[in-house]
């Protein structure tokens, strides 16, 4: 994490990397570079990233919601979080981060408590043996939603160095 004060701090991107598409970290990792902004990839397993001075790897201990606490800890108000787990997300929108899903939908404050009672309720379905269909699979929309999401982000957020 950066050592500079709140007024001069580049915002930096946080990725809850266990269950992030290929896609989507090749396109987090193009971005970074290009805008040079400091990105951590949080996850219990390897990940083959880049080697880069922008690009940054945070390896955790397997466990529940290990990776999730250890984002939270670190990060700062004004950063960017990219996770599909919404509990995760509501944490993060509550301590000042802005949030984008692998889809590049962003979880908003006014939102947030909508898609965790939905997340509970399919949870409950999926535990009393409903079967669902689940989300639908990856595609060339969905990465370049997330592309679109993203790159605005970037560029509303970004300080001049």
């Amino acid at each position: 994490m950066s050592e500079q004060s709140p007024q001069t701090r580049q915002p930096e991107v946080w990725i809850d990397a266990d269950a992030i598409p290929a896609v989507v970290r090749e396109v987090i990792c193009r971005a970074a570079n290009r805008t040079e902004t400091t990105t951590w990839f949080v996850s219990n397993h390897p990940l083959p990233l880049p080697n880069s001075p922008w690009i940054k790897k945070l390896s955790v201990a397997s466990g529940f919601d290990v990776a999730d606490h250890t984002i939270i800890e670190r990060c700062q108000a004004g950063d960017l979080l990219v996770t599909q787990d919404i509990p995760l997300a509501a944490e993060a929108l509550e301590k000042g981060l802005d949030a984008i899903n692998p889809r590049g939908e962003p979880y908003s404050r006014e939102t947030i408590k909508q898609r965790l009672n939905m997340r509970d309720f399919y949870e409950t379905m999926r535990s009393s043996g409903m079967q669902s269909g689940g989300p639908s699979a990856f595609d060339q929309r969905d990465k370049q939603q997330f592309s679109n999401s993203f790159d605005r982000w970037l560029t509303r957020n970004r300080k001049p160095r």
